[in-house]
């Protein structure tokens, strides 16, 4: 057992079903409901009117039907006595003479609450209405069931110690105004839909977009189930579809048309659906009506987590699935480029300066520089490239530089800052020999003189090429690589530069794609250090700072949601195969600690665009004191 992390695990059930055979349909259902208490599930749902089957037709209104409904309802929730799961089952109820088509909300032996459904479909093949009345509208608070007074109404917020759904019934997600906008509006972070919805072409990619589109809309986490193939196909067909959706994410789909019963688990992150709700400054409750808060204490309930956790996170969670990874990479480059393009417009700059390393930062600013040159129209020959070799560059990078500019057609330079750097050394009394910080910043501050002075004597731009994780981390040189007229990639973490400029070697010709597919291929250094004995790249910023895969999946989580050290190294560890929970803990350690320890170089930053979901600008997404202590 351990911490849930903000996790609640959720159900959606499909159960098998024999239309009108209540007592066959109830023993289908306490299956599932064991087979959920065996995996740890907090919450299932069943589908709509599970009970009966919501293919009944006239047969709801027979008297043996209805009182059947009341018995299996009653058998199933005495079954969930000293069962540590709430459980979601939907039949069919009479009040005051008006059938409602209803969810029943049972724990421990307990109806908890009981939801009408409040939209009834009556065109097409629907005829609700014929049968049920709407729930919106009813002003019945208190219903006397087999186990007291219930609270009775769509008006119903069940809340638990650790997190909040509502409900709502098929039709009413379809509705112009879905009852569950306004449930989480009110603090419904889950929402389950208990459904029968028909199979048609067409209506399953429909339906799971609506889905996807009301999570992201209300930030919720979704639970929907439907109806199986159980029910009559007298006119319709049911093919039993179930997901769970967070804000926006489809986290898991079951299979359609299974003959044998289905359960799709995955859990909840109800701390990010905060985290995102406290960021929104329109989520607020004015003016809507009241609702009632009901609570739920589940029988065992508590504060762990059965493992193993059954949702995946991505390695990258910068990057989108793969099907829209294409207009992902073409977002980053038209969002940098247009960036550029404003900025070099608006100065009247004659030319930009760009440092080339045969780097990964230096050729992703270079390239964007490029793109820009092409759409304005301008000679690519205004491109300015200077590489500058010092103690550490290595034949390796200083040709992939040449070779890069050479293809690209831009204006090349090169500056060896060896015997300034010499001069300087001399100057400050630094020994050569000593390869300490001084030795290593005095030439990362050679090179940024060197590119401002140039930009003076060109009418130009210096652009800077260092990365988002850089910055995160406090890798860079204060007032040397840390600082430009322009920070082109400040808005890119490194495991997006290393994608993107992919991308675009995939797309080039001969040459060109050899040159770019290297660069991605070469280990990332600051090349400060002298090269080894063979003239290999000796410094290796991976060994020193840790893997900027973790790092970046460390900052998404930190600076999108604010989640604790523990929640992170948690999701790291369920990501990451390849990683130790050690060395993971280490380089978490590692971040946090030179995060807080370098914001000063953030505070001061130059422009740059923002492109993913994050920044570290100090003008926009984190504003943070530069002596703020650790936490």
């Amino acid at each position: 057992m351990q911490d849930n992390f903000g996790f609640v695990r959720v159900a959606a059930a499909v159960p098998q079903l024999r239309v009108a055979d209540c007592r066959y349909n109830t023993e289908r259902i306490k299956e599932q409901i064991d087979e959920a208490v065996e995996e740890g599930v907090q919450v299932i749902c069943f589908p709509e009117l599970s009970v009966t089957g919501y293919t009944c037709a006239d047969l709801f209104f027979t008297q043996q039907l209805q009182q059947n409904a009341l018995s299996a309802l009653e058998d199933i929730c005495d079954y969930t006595r000293q069962k540590p799961v709430i459980v979601l089952v939907g039949g069919p109820l009479k009040v005051d003479n008006n059938l409602y088509n209803c969810v029943f909300v049972m724990t421990d032996g307990e109806v908890i609450g009981v939801v009408p459904k409040v939209n009834l479909p009556n065109t097409g093949e629907f005829y609700e209405k014929r049968w049920f009345t709407p729930g919106g509208r009813v002003d019945i608070p208190v219903i006397e069931l087999w186990c007291g007074d219930v609270p009775f109404g769509a008006d119903q917020l069940f809340m638990t110690r650790n997190y909040c759904f509502g409900i709502e019934v098929c039709e009413d997600l379809w509705s112009p105004l879905p009852p569950s906008t306004q449930l989480a509006i009110q603090g419904a972070e889950l929402i389950f839909n208990l459904s029968s919805s028909n199979c048609l072409t067409g209506k399953h990619a429909f339906r799971r977009q609506m889905i996807t589109q009301q999570s992201a809309r209300v930030h919720c986490g979704y639970i929907y189930t439907s109806s199986g193939i159980g029910e009559s196909t007298t006119d319709i067909v049911f093919s039993g579809s179930t997901y769970i959706a967070e804000n926006g994410k489809m986290l898991s789909e079951g299979e359609r048309f299974k003959q044998e019963p289905l359960m799709l688990i995955s859990e909840i992150d109800v701390e990010r659906l905060r985290t995102d709700r406290q960021r929104n400054t329109n989520f607020t409750c004015d003016q809507i009506g009241h609702y009632r808060k009901v609570y739920v204490a589940p029988v065992g309930e508590s504060d762990k987590l059965i493992a193993p956790i059954h949702r995946h996170f991505r390695t990258n969670p910068f990057i989108p699935k793969p099907a829209e990874q294409q207009e992902f990479c073409e977002d980053i480059i038209a969002i940098q480029t247009s960036a550029l393009a404003r900025r070099w417009q608006h100065t009247h700059a004659q030319t930009l300066l760009i440092g080339i390393s045969g780097g990964l930062d230096s050729t992703l600013a270079l390239l964007i520089a490029v793109f820009t040159a092409d759409k304005l129209g301008y000679d690519r020959k205004q491109i300015i490239g200077v590489t500058m070799p010092g103690f550490g560059t290595s034949d390796r990078t200083y040709n992939n530089a040449l070779r890069l500019m050479d293809i690209l057609g831009i204006t090349s330079m090169e500056i060896s800052i060896v015997d300034a750097v010499l001069q300087h050394f001399k100057d400050i009394g630094q020994d050569p020999n000593n390869h300490d910080i001084t030795y290593e910043n005095s030439q990362a501050r050679e090179r940024t003189q060197i590119l401002m002075d140039l930009a003076n004597k060109y009418n130009g731009l210096v652009i800077g090429t260092g990365d988002m994780s850089e910055l995160a981390l406090g890798w860079a040189t204060y007032n040397a690589d840390h600082m430009s007229m322009y920070g082109i990639n400040a808005g890119v973490p490194k495991t997006i530069v290393r994608y993107v400029v992919s991308y675009i070697a995939r797309h080039s010709q001969d040459e060109e794609a050899a040159v770019l597919q290297d660069i991605v291929d070469t280990p990332v250094s600051p090349e400060l250090l002298p090269a080894d004995e063979k003239g290999q790249i000796a410094q290796k910023t991976e060994e020193t700072v840790g893997p900027y895969e973790l790092h970046d999946f460390f900052m998404y989580y930190y600076l999108r949601y604010g989640f604790s050290r523990k929640k992170i190294a948690y999701m790291a560890a369920q990501a990451f195969d390849n990683y130790t929970d050690e060395q993971i803990n280490h380089w978490l350690d590692q971040f946090m600690h030179r995060f807080f320890r370098n914001q000063y170089k953030r505070s001061c930053l130059p422009d740059g665009p923002k492109v993913v979901s994050v920044s570290l600008s100090p003008r926009g997404d984190w504003r943070m004191p530069s002596d703020v202590n650790e936490i």
